[in-house]
């Protein structure tokens, strides 16, 4: 058995190193560097800066642990050449890892011939790893093609952008771009107050930027709880980001347009135009970062002549087994449009893997947990309380406040909550759609809420009630015990 996966990212890599460990032989397609979006230009490097964010509000709040006349300097280049070399670092890893003796990888960028068949045009400067096999045709320059006896496609995703004038102006920044910067705007618009636009927002707040969010729902983070949006929006308002909601981008212009010299330094500043409650506004920012979402990355897939489904969203696959329209077709990850999440790509392709090879597993897709980096964090997993009214599902709501967290307390952290979604008897007698007692939701944000959650994600997962949540013993004192508190609200 021969298996082609097309791209490298988590979905792609992991994929192919599970499939080796079990003897397969697999050929790796990646058109860019190992690690996909998320290791190059997504949650690993933003991570980086997620820390060194923390760093410098642990110094802003020293003074409240005792430790006053601090002096310290910023110097972003350093930060930037520590993100960089954190993601050199596991990329390097990630490469070393595919010298896996039944792991051809391949650098270039692929598409469909036929349905067993994809065409490989090399990179134009293909940086091949030596653990790696050397494909020929890459050094040569010429297509090759590669047969399997079944495909995984995860090609993953691209920024998506507003279809509004000035969207394409230099100034104007993608997730990618902004990692790339040299200096730190002094002021920064962000479009698009979901998961990429908070986390930036927040990051460059702490590096000393003032920040405003563009957000175009009644809401931040639109799929998240409400309470959960509502209460994380007060909290980085206290940190002086200014959110503003409801409001449609109409227009970006730049308004002074040069180049500082000898430098070469763009020293430009652009007007972003909004209507908010039909009135026109503007902001006017440094930089501005377009973090409006992600699509599909299908363009040059040739996925149309093969006669694979898909819309805008993304290729069209069987939820529980990943299989494209064509039997043999599976796609995982971000170019499903399903849950764009590096650790949901990668368990996709477990369960697509399984599929092939006929094994059983018990991965249950719909629970999967998501996490913002920002300060403070939130997560969630599981049901909103919104899901559950338009479900029709009678819930109770647990709440726990982290203001009461004895651990949460003594790192001066104190901000934030725990909401758990629990299954209740229907009002009017019916039956239940789930068992009364079940935990079908667990929203937080707070300290350390994405390891929180984990937790809850478990238990969720076993289809645990609250009695079976409350038996487990929790370390005093941690964060975790905020689940605790919940439960016994």
């Amino acid at each position: 058995m021969k298996i082609i996966i097309i791209g490298a990212g988590p979905g792609g890599y992991e994929t192919a190193l599970l499939a080796a460990k079990r003897g397969v032989e697999v050929v790796l397609i990646e058109s860019g560097h190992v690690g996909g979006t998320c290791l190059n230009e997504g949650c690993i490097p933003t991570k980086a800066f997620c820390k060194n964010a923390e760093v410098i509000e642990g110094l802003k709040n020293a003074a409240e642990f005792g430790v006053s006349d601090l002096s310290y300097g910023f110097d972003f280049k350093a930060v930037a050449a520590r993100k960089n070399a954190v993601v050199e670092q596991l990329r390097g890893g990630v490469e070393g890892l595919l010298g896996h003796k039944l792991i051809t990888l391949v650098r270039g960028k692929a598409s469909f011939k036929d349905a067993h068949t994809v065409t490989v045009i090399p990179s134009a400067s293909p940086v091949i790893p030596s653990a790696s096999p050397v494909i020929p045709s890459e050094v040569e320059g010429s297509p090759q093609d590669y047969t399997g006896d079944y495909i995984i496609i995860a090609t993953g995703s691209v920024s998506a952008s507003l279809p509004v004038p000035g969207a394409d102006l230099p100034g104007v920044l993608t997730s990618k771009e902004i990692l790339d910067l040299q200096e730190i705007p002094q002021r920064l618009c962000v479009i698009g107050g979901g998961v990429i636009g908070l986390e930036f927002a927040s990051i460059f707040k702490s590096f000393g930027s003032e920040v405003t969010v563009l957000e175009y729902f009644k809401e931040i983070l639109p799929r998240f709880d409400s309470d959960l949006s509502k209460r994380l929006k007060q909290s980085l308002g206290k940190r002086g980001i200014e959110i503003c909601t409801q409001a449609q981008v109409t227009g970006i212009e730049c308004i002074t347009c040069h180049f500082e010299r000898p430098q070469g330094v763009e020293k430009s500043l652009y007007k972003v135009s909004y209507t908010r409650k039909d009135k026109e506004e503007t902001v006017e920012a440094d930089k501005v970062l377009m973090a409006v979402g992600r699509k599909a990355n299908v363009d040059s897939l040739n996925l149309a002549d093969v006669g694979i489904e898909f819309t805008p969203r993304g290729i069209v696959v069987d939820d529980k087994t990943m299989q494209t329209n064509i039997p043999h077709i599976y796609a995982v990850g971000d170019i499903n449009g399903k849950m764009m999440l590096a650790h949901a790509a990668t368990f996709q392709g477990i369960v697509a893997l399984d599929h092939i090879m006929g094994v059983e597993n018990q991965i249950d897709l719909s629970v999967m947990p998501a996490a913002v980096f920002t300060s403070p964090e939130a997560a969630s997993v599981g049901m909103t309380e919104e899901d559950c009214k338009a479900a029709g599902v009678t819930v109770k709501c647990l709440k726990s406040f982290f203001r009461a967290n004895g651990k949460a307390v003594t790192m001066g952290e104190t901000d934030g909550f725990c909401k758990l979604i629990v299954a209740a008897e229907p009002k009017d007698g019916s039956e239940p759609a789930y068992a009364p007692g079940r935990v079908l939701g667990c929203h937080l944000y707070g300290p350390h809420s994405s390891d929180i959650v984990q937790e809850a994600c478990a238990m969720i997962t076993r289809k645990a009630t609250v009695e079976e949540f409350q038996s487990i013993i929790h370390t005093h004192p941690t964060l975790t015990e905020v689940l605790q508190s919940a439960l016994h609200s």
